[in-house]
């Protein structure tokens, strides 16, 4: 996965990295949190993909085209960002931790479980790294047919690749298995006001921008 060169000019603040294979709910996991702790706020990624469901443009994700992408990594608009699929990228954009900083806020992002790993290396001790994935891979391919946003060959590449990603989940902080949602969810929120504790003590309250 490709980084910038250096992190030195972005603001220091708590990141907390939400990665899992798709499918395992973190996507609901990560917007309950985001609704029970008001200080956080979510780093919207940029991707070539579209839109699925209920997805909105610069809400869920910057949607642009394969074009745009190489052209902003060109100009290194980038944290980080990966070709997780052929033609299919994402990125971490650096405009997105400084609209976070300038609100005395801290950033969650969700990525894919590669890209989890390279942002909790970038960080260091300024990230948290939580893994969230299901009780089991059968449970995982029945969520995800449940949903009903891919067809038979996407699911079963996601499965496969989730298959592949279970390997990575001694790398991060903290992991979760959601079998449970409101346990999962309980226990993410908690993890995360431990976490960053230290850093709310020292700074006022967030501000809406």
């Amino acid at each position: 996965m490709p980084v910038a060169a250096s992190l030195s000019a972005l603001p220091r603040i708590p990141v907390i990295i939400f990665s899992a294979p798709s499918g395992a709910g973190k996507t609901t996991i990560l917007h309950a949190s985001l609704n029970r702790l008001p200080y956080l706020r979510f780093s919207v990624s940029a991707t070539t993909r579209p839109p699925r469901g209920r997805e909105q443009n610069a809400v869920d994700y910057y949607f642009i085209t394969e074009q745009q992408f190489l052209h902003d990594v060109a100009q290194d608009a980038f944290v980080e960002w990966e070709e997780v699929y052929p033609g299919r990228y994402y990125g971490t954009l650096k405009r997105e931790i400084e609209r976070i900083a300038a609100a005395g806020a801290c950033a969650v992002f969700e990525v894919d479980v590669k890209g989890g790993v390279h942002l909790k290396e970038l960080f260091g001790e300024q990230a948290l790294s939580i893994y969230i994935f299901p009780p089991s891979v059968a449970a995982l391919e029945e969520r995800l047919r449940a949903r009903q946003t891919e067809s038979e060959d996407e699911i079963a590449r996601r499965v496969a690749k989730a298959e592949s990603e279970l390997q990575y989940r001694d790398r991060f902080d903290h992991v979760i298995v959601n079998d449970t949602l409101a346990r999962a969810i309980d226990e993410a929120v908690a993890t995360i006001e431990a976490f960053t504790a230290p850093y709310r003590a020292s700074r006022p309250a967030p501000i809406e921008l």
